[in-house]
């Protein structure tokens, strides 16, 4: 499987960005937004990848962050929800926003991204809240370590930031660090604990 992709970039139009490696192979890759705007205006650049092997041929996504690629893969195990849907979400807000939308339940942002309906939003919501409370039941127990406590509202921010891959532990300090920061709204705690992981 190709899980990276990095060279001199050739082209960037409609979906796809083509990518040249120093093997002198030019990769054509289906790219989210953000994965787009981190390539623009450059020479060369560097993508995490998701090849798609199917009865239509081979597809190859790529993604700006491995956090990006995470929140994909997790999307795409929702029934109903392909790559294509994947990329669709993924370029109507970052991984970010997305989580804080599972967390807080939030069908109508979910549902705005074209292509997304009501019911597929729906879906999104409970099978990922599902996948990471079965993903927090199966943690082993701390081991006497004492792990700072979260208010009552934080829970949707702790399901948000495990749903991109951290443990409850790392969770629940990033989500106190910005709450002492100042952060209030679930949307906010999440960035900023987000950006101090």
């Amino acid at each position: 499987m190709i899980g990276f992709v990095k060279g001199k970039i050739l082209s960037l139009g409609g979906e796809y960005a083509l990518i040249e490696t120093a093997s002198g192979i030019g990769f054509e890759i289906m790219c989210s937004a953000s994965a787009f705007s981190a390539l623009a205006g450059k020479k060369e650049g560097e993508l995490y990848t998701y090849m798609q092997v199917g009865e239509n041929g081979t597809a190859l996504y790529g993604f700006s962050s491995p956090d990006e690629k995470n929140m994909f893969l997790k999307l795409i195990t929702v029934s109903g929800v392909g790559p294509k849907s994947g990329i669709a979400v993924l370029s109507g807000m970052n991984v970010g926003e997305l989580a804080a939308a599972i967390a807080t339940s939030d069908v109508k942002r979910l549902s705005s991204v074209k292509g997304l309906g009501k019911k597929t939003a729906e879906r999104i919501i409970l099978e990922l809240r599902e996948k990471v409370g079965a993903v927090s039941a199966a943690s082993p127990a701390s081991g006497g370590v004492q792990l700072p406590s979260v208010q009552s509202g934080d829970e949707d921010a702790v399901v948000a930031l495990m749903t991109l891959g951290f443990s409850r532990a790392e969770s629940e300090k990033a989500i106190a660090r910005a709450r002492a920061s100042g952060a209030s709204s679930v949307e906010d705690i999440i960035m900023l604990a987000l950006r101090g992981m």
